[in-house]
C-alpha cells in the first residue's frame, strides 16, 4: 500500500470509502474492494482490511462519521450516523466539498466539459484568518469599502468567517475603543487589500457566538433593527420545486400546495439581502405577510418600474 499511497492524498480516499457506502447504504467489505479496484484511485491495489479498519477510524476522527457493521450475514458497512451528512456545518460542509473535490480531479480527461463558477474571495486571505482566530490574535487590514469608494487601514479582533452566495466574510472587532463599543462588523474578504497578523492578542467574548449573531438572518447581514419575525410567500409552481429542493432558509415550511402555487412560511429577519433575494425571483414570488414586507416591496418594484417604463 505505501507504493499506492505515493503522490495520492490519504484524504482522497478517505471520502471515496465514505461516499461509496454512503451512496449504496449497505456494503460488504469484498464488494467494497470490487469497487475500488473498479476506479483509478485504486492504482490496481486492493484495500488490506486491517487498512480499512484504519481508514474508518480517521474518517470518525476527521469527520466524525461512523462507519459500522452489522457483524452478522454478509457483514456489510454502513453509516450509522447518516444523517449528520446533511447538517449545515464544518465536517458536513468539509465532506461535501471534498467530494466534489474529489470528482473533478478524477475528471481531466473531461475538464473542457466541466464548467465551475469563480469565487472571488478567500484563497488569498482566509488561512490567515483563520490562523489568527485559532490564537485569538489581532489583525491589520487594508479595507476598500464598496459604500465609501476608499480604502481605510486599521486593527480588528477576527470573530468568525461565514460563506454566503460563493463569497467569504469575516465578522471582526475593531480595536479603536470608538468602533469597538458599536460592536462587530462585516467584512468581504475580497474587498480586502491587504492583511497582516499583528503581535497582539484578544480575548473572547465569553458571550459572543456565531450561530446567534446571525440568527435568523437570511444571509451575511445580521440587521438587530429588523426582527426575526414570521414571512409567508406565494410561490408559483414551476418556482416552488426549486425552493423545495434547495430550501431558501432553514425554518421554511410549506403549509399549502396546488397545481398552481404554494404557500411557504419562514421565522427570519426579512432585512435587505433577503429582500433582494425576493426580487431575483420576480413575478414568480409573492409576499403575502407581513404587510409591512409586502409594501417595501411593492415600493421597490413600483421604482423599478419607473426606471424602466420610459
Amino acid at each position: 500500500m505505501k507504493d499506492n499511497d505515493r503522490g495520492q492524498s490519504l484524504i482522497t480516499k478517505y471520502v471515496w470509502v465514505i461516499d461509496t457506502i454512503y451512496r449504496r447504504r449497505k456494503i460488504s467489505f469484498k464488494e467494497l474492494n470490487e469497487l475500488w479496484l473498479r476506479d483509478d484511485i485504486s492504482r490496481g491495489v486492493e484495500i488490506p482490511k486491517r487498512t480499512f479498519d484504519n481508514w474508518r477510524y480517521v474518517i470518525f476522527d476527521m469527520f466524525g462519521i461512523i462507519i459500522t457493521n452489522e457483524k452478522r450475514g454478509e457483514y456489510r458497512y454502513c453509516i450509522e450516523n447518516v444523517e449528520d451528512i446533511s447538517k449545515n456545518g464544518l465536517r458536513s460542509w468539509l465532506y461535501n466539498t471534498l467530494c466534489v473535490s474529489n470528482t473533478l480531479a478524477n475528471s481531466q480527461s473531461i475538464k473542457d466539459r466541466i464548467l465551475l463558477e469563480y469565487v472571488p474571495s478567500g484563497q488569498q486571505y482566509l488561512q490567515s484568518i483563520i490562523e489568527a482566530m485559532k490564537e485569538n490574535r489581532v489583525l491589520n487590514l487594508t479595507y476598500h469599502s464598496y459604500w465609501k469608494d476608499e480604502e481605510s487601514n486599521y486593527d480588528v479582533q477576527p470573530y468568525c468567517v461565514k460563506l454566503f452566495r460563493q463569497r467569504w466574510y469575516m465578522v471582526a472587532r475593531s480595536t479603536d475603543p470608538y468602533y469597538y463599543e458599536r460592536g462587530p462588523r462585516i467584512y468581504a474578504l475580497d474587498r480586502i487589500q491587504k492583511l497582516h497578523p499583528t503581535e497582539e492578542t484578544f480575548e473572547m467574548p465569553k458571550d459572543w457566538n456565531a450561530e446567534t449573531y446571525f440568527d435568523g438572518c437570511f444571509g451575511i447581514i445580521p440587521d438587530q433593527n429588523v426582527k426575526v419575525q414570521p414571512v409567508k410567500l406565494k410561490v408559483v409552481a414551476g418556482q416552488a420545486n426549486y425552493i423545495r429542493d434547495l430550501r431558501l432558509h432553514e425554518s421554511q415550511e410549506e403549509i399549502e400546495r396546488n397545481e398552481e402555487y404554494s404557500i411557504f412560511t419562514f421565522f427570519l429577519r426579512p432585512s435587505f439581502d433577503f429582500q433582494q433575494e425576493l426580487l431575483w425571483n420576480g413575478e414568480d414570488m409573492e409576499v403575502l405577510e407581513p404587510l409591512w414586507l409586502r409594501k417595501e416591496m411593492a415600493g421597490k418594484i413600483k421604482r423599478m418600474w419607473n426606471r424602466y417604463k420610459e
